[in-house]
């Protein structure tokens, strides 16, 4: 490449030149698909107390993560919304320290603590440089041991709660997933139960000490470690987390599901200019042997930005900026849900093409180039999934959440290699009939 050099008033600009081509013509690096991806090693034990650790030592900068998962989430709780406040509250202080003062102290030492509820599980986290975990990883223990769940904090969360509730239910996205939700599980399932602004109202502490001294114990979770720490601190990391009570192994609550026939069901929505749509079924989880290929499935009807309803109903038709299809699975279970908004006269013609593609996906075989490149966009999305020690450790996660072990990924991995269009057609087939779909809508 050619550079000319111009000064003007003393300062001098570069200006690049088109490049010259002589006769050798630049050929450019051949693409080749992804074939070969590999978790990171992991290193699991179990500490005198009973409690799994998992460590994930990879990177290079001097980083750790140490994360706690219990089995807290909605089908361990024996009162509804038990959970989710048992997990908001542990960071509100402890018998001995307050609030104020953990913050303060993860200021000062430039780390975070991060709380979740999912459904299945709540986790917390810290992330802080190696050497300073010496002094934040103590906190954290006394953290999950020792919460206070003190009364004016309850009191403070149940308004926060309710405002935000109050605030949520104004809009038609919020209400369709909370009625298709219930469709898919039943109305009391962990699963499909929904919030009221005075479910809020019954919530008791001593239930949130109940669900603490029940589920947040070694034999009821795993810890995962990621980063980078050297030998002394992984001694140091066993000492503190053998603070985390014996306990025993909770069993879910009652599963069983509850539904009528699918239907479509419409409802008044709060006046807002679109109306929500939500449609979908209730499936299976992760272990089922076709979870894989319904996960393509969703991926080619609904699950990227060249999917088939991003190309017929955003391009073509211009009814929605934003239409996906997903398949999530949970812990004991799973579903397949489409989701968009639409202005209101749009409403019939969205719900006409959407079902013309699944009729197109029962009825015709995915071309070749469709399906290799839907491969290749999945493939590029496990090979971030593995992008890191953070990353991998929400990879590895994600699978023992579900119930699955680590050659799991690899047997994803497989199913997409592997996938043919037959087999996309099959599973559209069993799994997308009409007649098994609620649909969901919101609005005027």
């Amino acid at each position: 490449m050619e550079l000319n050099v111009t000064s003007i008033s003393n300062k001098t600009l570069f200006i690049l030149a088109p490049l010259r081509m002589n006769k050798k013509t630049i050929i450019p690096p051949k693409i080749h698909p992804i074939k070969d991806i590999k978790l990171p090693i992991v290193r699991s034990q179990r500490l005198s107390n009973g409690l799994p650790v998992h460590f994930v030592l990879m990177g290079t900068q001097d980083v750790v993560k140490v994360e706690f998962f219990f089995w807290a989430g909605r089908p361990y709780e024996k009162e509804q919304l038990i959970a989710r406040t048992t997990a908001a509250l542990i960071k509100e202080g402890t018998t001995s320290l307050t609030s104020t003062f953990i913050d303060e102290t993860f200021d000062y030492y430039g780390a975070s603590l991060s709380t979740s509820t999912q459904t299945d599980t709540s986790s917390f986290s810290i992330s802080c440089l190696s050497k300073q975990l010496v002094h934040v990883l103590p906190l954290f223990m006394d953290i999950l041991v020792d919460p206070a769940f003190r009364e004016k904090d309850l009191q403070a969360h149940i308004s926060r709660r309710k405002h935000q509730l109050i605030e949520d239910l104004s809009k038609n996205e919020v209400i369709a997933y909370r009625q298709i939700t219930a469709c898919f599980f039943g109305e009391t399932h962990p699963y499909g139960y929904n919030s009221f602004p005075d479910s809020f109202s019954v919530i008791k502490r001593k239930s949130l000490v109940d669900h603490h001294q029940r589920c947040y114990n070694a034999q009821n979770g795993f810890v995962l470690i990621n980063g980078k720490i050297d030998t002394q601190t992984e001694g140091f990391i066993h000492k503190e987390l053998e603070k985390i009570p014996l306990g025993k192994r909770q069993n879910a609550r009652d599963l069983t599901v509850k539904t009528n026939v699918p239907a479509k069901i419409l409802l008044t929505g709060q006046g807002q200019m679109q109306s929500a749509i939500r449609m979908g079924r209730r499936l299976f989880g992760r272990t089922h042997p076709d979870a894989n290929g319904v996960y393509m499935l969703a991926t080619i009807l609904g699950g990227y930005f060249g999917s088939r309803l991003m190309t017929n109903i955003r391009e073509e038709k211009g009814y929605t900026y934003s239409i996906s299809a997903a398949y999530e699975s949970l812990r004991f279970d799973g579903a397949f849900h489409i989701d968009t908004e639409v202005s209101p006269e749009y409403v019939e013609p969205c719900l006409q093409e959407i079902h013309l593609e699944i009729e197109r996906l029962q009825n015709d075989l995915v071309s070749d180039k469709e399906i290799t490149l839907v491969r290749n966009y999945l493939m590029g999305s496990f090979l971030s999934m593995v992008d890191g020690p953070f990353n991998s450790a929400e990879t590895l996660r994600t699978l023992w959440i579900e119930q699955l072990d680590l050659p799991a990924f690899q047997s994803l991995i497989d199913s997409v290699q592997q996938m043919k269009s037959a087999k996309i057609r099959d599973l559209a087939q069993t799994y997308l009939k009409k007649e098994d779909l609620w649909t969901i809508v919101v609005g005027e």
